[in-house]
């Protein structure tokens, strides 16, 4: 066993994620240069801006009224007919399966098409931009839509004829492929019958392309469509994101600095660091500012006064965190991102904001930015990749031990705006090893389908897990509390289990998730 880790078994750890980060607070702050040594003078790291100030930040940043966070880009997507228009010819075979065989076939196909499409962004629940609708029979045809394929970043092949040459030069757009084939909904598509053979094996037994394979078909179903176009409209959100990391970027019990590094390389995460000397620079500065801690007083009387909201801490600790969350939101327009994450939040935000972060952080997951505390970036892509699948807020947590088909998912800082619309009751309390602070126990609704992502510490495998609320119970720990049950074996999933963190969501995103990590080569288990 290394020294480091008979260290971190043998050390009196008291806050609720032992060995959560490599620089621990002393005397009630993290230094620039702690912080620097800890993740190994990476080049992770700085926010790029110099001379901080609250005066700077809220001059842009921080307005009175709700804090609410710009919506998720469109995922925009470019659909493109394939078909052929053969000639008759005597005595041999001049033509091939499919019933769209002539151009005025092609261009009710096309008006078909164009009505499925205005249909699905009615009914999607996710930023989904047409481009549209182009018909081709050959690939030289493509340059007549090359300024669509440019500006899209997802491409639908309605592949009723034409041929592999096509399929070719659209691969090389680098763009997602999504294939879609009629069967009953007619007319049927010469591609119903030879995708399998001729274009995803490539007269094999077996996969052989790197990009699409069997996930990318759809025979006829707008739903089928739909959830495919919601994963990718996650992913879109996801790769390149910024993220604001108070203290720095962590990741829980790992080498310094290793899993931010692989991060940015993975999902292009632009990671901007702020210093604790900077933040408490900038809450000082706030305090003095007589309108902010105004509007932070009337913010917190308003929250308080919401139905289902019970006050059971120090009415200061409330008022101190939506302070902090004007000067969070500050800085995340200042870095002109919707992500924020706290290092060393079990104790050295404490003295700084003079409350916990965790109501904090509920409060801006519920306006729609991604906010979650502890700095563990090897759960906080899931957390972001889920969040913008799903358009609701996620729920970074604790497990436990899985046993007797329930495992029990715990942490102080959950959101109430579970579904997205209506929050959910809450007590405010204090956050639980220091009993100091604000923090949300929020009753999460029993009987809820949830998505739970146990990502591992390498960003090679991730487990899904499907489970059903059973309960939210009042146990001493972690204030917002789960049981949740599930259908596979207790002892498959002690064993499966990867990292630390997990990732829970209200509803079933399974397979949307399994369809992004695909490409980004993460496999999705889902036991």
């Amino acid at each position: 066993m290394s020294k480091r880790h008979n260290n971190l078994l043998h050390s009196n750890y008291k806050w609720c994620c032992p060995a959560g980060g490599v620089s621990r607070q002393v005397g009630g702050a993290l230094s620039r240069r702690s912080f620097l040594q800890g993740v190994g003078l990476t080049t992770l790291g700085t926010l790029g801006l110099k001379n901080l100030s609250w005066a700077k930040l809220s001059a842009n940043g921080a307005t009175a009224g709700e804090l609410k966070a710009d919506p998720r880009l469109a995922l925009k997507v470019k659909p493109v007919l394939v078909f052929s228009t053969p000639e008759r010819a005597h005595q041999t075979s001049w033509r091939s399966w499919g019933g769209i065989q002539t151009m005025r076939e092609a261009g009710e196909e096309v008006a078909r098409i164009s009505r499925e499409l205005d249909g699905l962004k009615k009914k999607a629940d996710f930023p989904v931009e047409f481009l549209p609708v182009s018909a081709v029979r050959a690939a030289s045809e493509l340059a007549q839509a090359k300024a669509d394929l440019d500006q899209a970043d997802a491409v639908i092949v309605y592949a009723a004829g034409g041929w592999l040459d096509i399929f070719r030069k659209l691969e090389e757009t680098g763009k997602d492929l999504i294939f879609f084939c009629r069967h009953r909904t007619g007319p049927v598509y010469l591609w119903y019958e030879i995708i399998s053979p001729r274009y995803l094996r490539q007269h094999t037994d077996h996969q052989a392309l790197e990009r699409v394979d069997d996930s990318d078909v759809v025979i006829d179903s707008q739903d089928e469509l739909l959830w495919r176009l919601r994963s990718l409209c996650g992913l879109r959100n996801t790769l390149g994101a910024g993220i604001v990391a108070v203290g720095g970027p962590d990741a829980w019990a790992q080498p310094p600095g290793v899993v931010p590094r692989l991060v940015e390389q993975k999902w292009k995460f632009d990671i901007k660091t702020v210093s604790y000397d900077e933040l408490g620079q900038i809450i000082a500065e706030a305090r003095r500012d007589a309108s902010a801690v105004k509007r932070a007083e009337g913010r917190a009387s308003d929250y308080l006064k919401l139905p289902g909201t019970r006050l059971e801490t120090g009415l200061d600790f409330v008022r101190n965190a939506f302070l902090l969350e004007e000067v969070f939101v500050a800085l995340m327009k200042r870095a002109d991102c919707r992500a924020i994450t706290i290092n060393a939040c079990m104790g050295t935000i404490m003295p700084i904001a003079e409350t916990t972060a965790c109501l904090t952080l509920s409060l801006l997951n519920d306006a729609g930015y991604l906010a979650f505390c502890e700095s563990d970036f090897v759960v906080i892509p899931s957390g972001v990749l889920l969040a913008n699948i799903a358009g609701k807020p996620v729920f970074l947590n604790d497990p436990t031990y899985p046993h007797e088909g329930i495992i029990t998912l715990a942490h102080c800082t959950a959101p109430r705006r579970m579904d997205g619309k209506s929050l959910e009751a809450a007590r405010i309390l204090t956050h639980f090893e220091s009993d100091y602070g604000a923090a949300p126990k929020v009753e999460m609704r029993r009987g809820q389908v949830v998505t739970n992502i146990i990502p591992d510490f390498e960003s090679k495998r991730w487990v899904g897990l499907l489970g059903k609320i059973e309960e939210a119970p009042f146990l001493p720990i972690c204030r917002s509390q789960v049981e949740v049950s599930f259908s596979k074996d207790s002892e498959l999933l002690a064993r499966r289990m990867p990292g630390f963190h997990w990732m829970t969501c209200y509803g079933d995103y399974m397979r949307e998730v399994g369809y992004a990590l695909r490409r980004v080569k993460i496999e999705w288990d889902t036991l």
